[in-house]
């Protein structure tokens, strides 16, 4: 099934790295002049915003996606679980050239993980390559990281928002590296901020101040929603109106890496669905909690499940 009409509309649009997951369960991860060993492996499609897209499809939300892939294995297998998991394809890029982008993750008993990007064709797209018409009526556009010269692209795409158009951004720790001032331009376009506290931390250089009062600084500048996600301590978050600690639940651990793309699956669901702000993360932290006890999306609640949570 695949869908390429240039008319139809997506309620959320995501603008990501498109790569494919080579995800290795280890014993445990070596460290310098360590040795681990492979106890199995798995090729999964991921990038930060294709995993939030393909849950928000999963949880009934009409999506899309910007990204670049190559003519190749890789290439044909996101496209596959793109269309797959009811993702319209209009807004695919198809490189003539180049490899479709790679993450080598490295999963121990524990969840833990670390990560190696090779960005292959990611790091190529240009304004020009993205039909601006497509995504003039989303309610969200929702940016995650690039390795390289894509970041300026998404830059670029800002003036092309429709300005009913609610921007979510989860920077994720490439990005937090280039620091406030090269983020500029986009968080003063930003809606929504999804930051872990490590990343909001490293933004402001700042082990001291709380996270809340960090939290809040953005609120100043003018952004809508902050939201923390604290791993296994939970979620702060806040607006103008008001702010809430929620907690997370409690689940069999397989795989973390995915986590906090799964959370913003299930707190911009919440978000299209006028959701209070705690239980928006309250709805984001259950679906997070089901994501992570399998690899991939393979746990990914459905809409009937979360329904089900939600009636309870």
């Amino acid at each position: 099934m695949e869908i390429f009409d240039d008319d139809l509309n997506a309620e959320v649009i995501g603008f990501g790295a498109l790569n494919v997951d080579k995800l290795y369960s280890v014993e445990n991860i070596a460290g310098a002049d360590e040795e681990s060993f492979i106890k199995s492996s798995q090729d999964t499609p991921g990038g930060s915003a294709a995993n939030t897209i393909v849950g928000l499809s999963k949880l009934g939300v009409s999506t899309s996606i910007i990204g670049k892939i190559a003519e190749d294995d890789d290439g044909e297998l996101i496209e596959y679980n793109l269309a797959m998991n009811g993702v319209f394809s209009n807004n695919l890029i198809y490189a003539d050239e180049g490899s479709t982008g790679k993450c080598l993750g490295f999963v121990d008993a524990s969840g833990d993980r670390c990560l190696y990007v090779d960005s292959g064709v990611n790091d190529d797209i240009v304004i020009d390559e993205i039909n601006t018409l497509n995504i003039m009526r989303c309610k969200i556009m929702h940016y995650t990281s690039f390795v390289g010269d894509s970041f300026k692209t998404q830059i670029d795409l800002i003036n092309n928002l429709n300005n009913d158009t609610v921007l979510s951004f989860d920077p994720g720790m490439l990005y937090v590296q280039k620091g406030l001032d090269e983020l500029k331009p986009i968080l003063e376009r930003c809606d929504i901020l999804l930051i872990n506290e490590s990343e909001l931390r490293l933004l402001f250089n700042d082990e001291e101040t709380s996270y809340q009062q960090l939290a809040k600084e953005f609120l100043n500048d003018g952004i809508g929603i902050v939201v923390v996600k604290r791993g296994s301590e939970g979620v702060y978050a806040c607006n103008n109106n008001e702010e809430c600690d929620v907690g997370v639940f409690e689940c069999d651990v397989v795989d973390t890496t995915g986590a906090g793309d799964s959370f913003n699956s299930g707190f911009l669901y919440a978000y299209l669905n006028d959701y209070s702000l705690e239980k928006s993360c309250e709805i984001g932290n259950w679906v997070a909690s089901k994501a992570i006890e399998g690899f991939g999306m393979d746990k990914f609640p459905t809409l009937n499940e979360l329904k089900e949570f939600i009636d309870v």
